[in-house]
């Protein structure tokens, strides 16, 4: 294992620990031993949460705007050829 494989491993431990003590202090985490993720893993996390969040929100406002989803995908899919989303 090179140095920079060895420093990548070091720096994810440390991450993995300090959010461990962050959630052993909030209380957040049972007393046991905790369960700690990968930074892999916490960015696929937030990326799920992210994802949700925003398709609650999209919900909502087609709620409040009485649009249906046909309605809402139509308007993603002329967004995207006009360059204006990815």
């Amino acid at each position: 294992m090179d140095e920079r494989e060895k420093l990548r491993k070091f720096r994810e431990l440390d991450d993995a620990f300090a959010d461990a003590l962050a959630a052993l202090d909030s209380g957040q985490a049972p007393r046991d031993m905790p369960t700690v993720m990968s930074a892999q893993a916490r960015r696929e996390a937030e990326q799920r949460d992210q994802q949700e969040a925003f398709e609650r929100r999209v919900n909502a406002l087609m709620q409040e705007y009485q649009q249906s989803s046909e309605s809402v995908s139509l308007l993603m899919r002329t967004l995207q050829a006009l360059g204006k989303i990815a």
